[in-house]
C-alpha cells in the first residue's frame, strides 16, 4: 500500500502498478498459507468463512491486475482504496478474532521487535 502511495505521489502510478500487484499477490497466497495452516492445527472453529474471505480477496486483487494489463488508468486508486479497506475490515476485525482463540490454544509468538502485529496476540 505505501508503494503505491509513493508511486501515485510521483506520478508513477501507471508504471509500477504490474509489478506492486504481483508482489501483492505473491506475498498475500504465502501470508494466508501460513495462517490458514495454524487456523487448521490450531482446529478455529471460523476457518472455512475466514478462508473465504482470503479467496475474495486474492480474486479481486486478480480482478485488479487483469484491469491494469488492460490499461486501466485509475487502477492504483482503486488498488489504494481496496487495500484500506482490507486492512481495517479484515485484518483489524476479521483476524483480531482469531488471536483469542490461538492463545487459548497455547500459541504465544516469540516477537524480538514489537509491532501493530504483535499487539494483535495480545
Amino acid at each position: 500500500m505505501n508503494d503505491m502511495h509513493d508511486a501515485i505521489h510521483k506520478r508513477r502510478g501507471n508504471t509500477v502498478v504490474h509489478e506492486i500487484l504481483d508482489r501483492l499477490i505473491e506475498y498475500t497466497r504465502i501470508h494466508f498459507v501460513v495462517e490458514e495452516s495454524l487456523m487448521r492445527i490450531l482446529d478455529y472453529p471460523e476457518y472455512e468463512g475466514h478462508k473465504k474471505q482470503h479467496e475474495g480477496l486474492l480474486r479481486h486483487v486478480s480482478e485488479l491486475s487483469e484491469k491494469a494489463e488492460v490499461g486501466n488508468t485509475a487502477i492504483g486508486f482503486e488498488l489504494m482504496h481496496f487495500l484500506k479497506i482490507w486492512l481495517t475490515k479484515h485484518i483489524m476485525e476479521s483476524d483480531k478474532r482469531y488471536t483469542d482463540h490461538f492463545l487459548r490454544a497455547g500459541a504465544k509468538p516469540q516477537l524480538k521487535h514489537r509491532s501493530w502485529v504483535s499487539r494483535l496476540w495480545e
